[in-house]
């Protein structure tokens, strides 16, 4: 068991970065191009991190935590999310409350160092960046609420064990949890339609305001980070689509592979098909996925 759970932490340090990759080279196949490697985030990372940084005279300390904990709360949240396997790298009991909190603390520290650099126009960033956020969190948490309920745990490892015989409506309600929760995932992330990563257009960036004053290392923790906390949320929705498949365990780390290929391939198609939302369409769609997690408690209430 100890060997899985190190190779789930080796997982979460060396996959995220080959995510993006598959995303950015889905988005040139239906452009008609060929695409940077699937490797690109790699060298760029590695580039980066041989930089030196330029700071503004403005900035505390405050900057360097938030770049920082844009790499360590999403390492940390990623070790409670089982990768595929029986059991995550860490388990207790109520850990998908520290791994929500893990998240928001990242979001918070991010918003905080955009505020020290002074400008305004990060700040406005942050603004926006908080306001959508919140109105993602009550869909993620009633997604736990809908966990909780049809296995009776509130620990990842235990929740994603698998069900021997899936009650009535859990089926339905998984999967309006896992639309819900794909909402969620593509606005936590400043993915098309919410936001688009490889533009900077100042009217309609939200994440991409808030580093914009990054460089060097810190740039790097703060695309590194992005990655990880991509992949540890393409894989809790891979894990709850799973959930219901009571199969051996090899069996379903190979769908659960095939899932997070299939899923980041998805987001390629999605960026490539369609447009981004304009900022007063975004707390439309959020709400949406609060009444489909909604939908699902009151589905498993009947």
């Amino acid at each position: 068991m100890r060997i899985m759970q190190i190779l789930q932490a080796l997982i979460l340090l060396a996959a995220p970065p080959l995510g993006i990759g598959i995303v950015n080279k889905t988005k040139a196949w239906f452009a008609g191009r060929r695409g940077p490697s699937l490797f690109q985030l790699y060298y760029d990372l590695f580039k980066l991190f041989r930089k030196g940084m330029a700071i503004s005279k403005t900035t505390t300390g405050i900057f360097f935590i938030g770049a920082a904990s844009c790499l360590a709360t999403p390492l940390l949240a990623g070790l409670m999310v089982p990768l595929g396997f029986p059991s995550a790298a860490v388990s207790f009991q109520g850990d998908l409350f520290v791994f929500a909190y893990l998240l928001g603390l990242g979001r918070f520290l991010t918003a905080a160092a955009a505020l020290d650099t002074g400008s305004s126009f990060e700040g406005m960033g942050a603004s926006r960046e908080l306001t959508f956020s919140s109105l993602g969190e009550p869909a993620f948490f009633l997604g736990f609420i809908v966990l909780a309920m049809i296995t009776g745990s509130i620990s990842f490892t235990e929740i994603f064990s698998g069900l021997s015989k899936p009650p009535d409506m859990t089926t339905s309600a998984i999967l309006l949890l896992a639309a819900s929760w794909l909402i969620v995932l593509l606005a936590e992330n400043c993915r098309i339609p919410f936001d688009d990563p490889n533009t900077h257009l100042e009217l309609t960036m939200i994440h991409e305001v808030m580093v914009l004053d990054h460089s060097g290392p810190a740039l790097g923790f703060i695309l590194y980070g992005a990655a990880i906390k991509l992949f540890i949320m393409a894989s809790l929705l891979v894990d709850v689509i799973l959930i219901v498949l009571p199969v051996t365990v090899w069996i379903k780390w190979l769908a659960y592979a095939a899932g997070i290929l299939l899923l980041y391939a998805g987001i390629g198609v999605i960026e490539s098909i369609m447009a981004r939302l304009k900022l007063v369409n975004v707390p439309k769609l959020l709400i949406s996925s609060i009444l489909l997690s909604g939908f699902a408690v009151v589905l498993l209430l009947r």
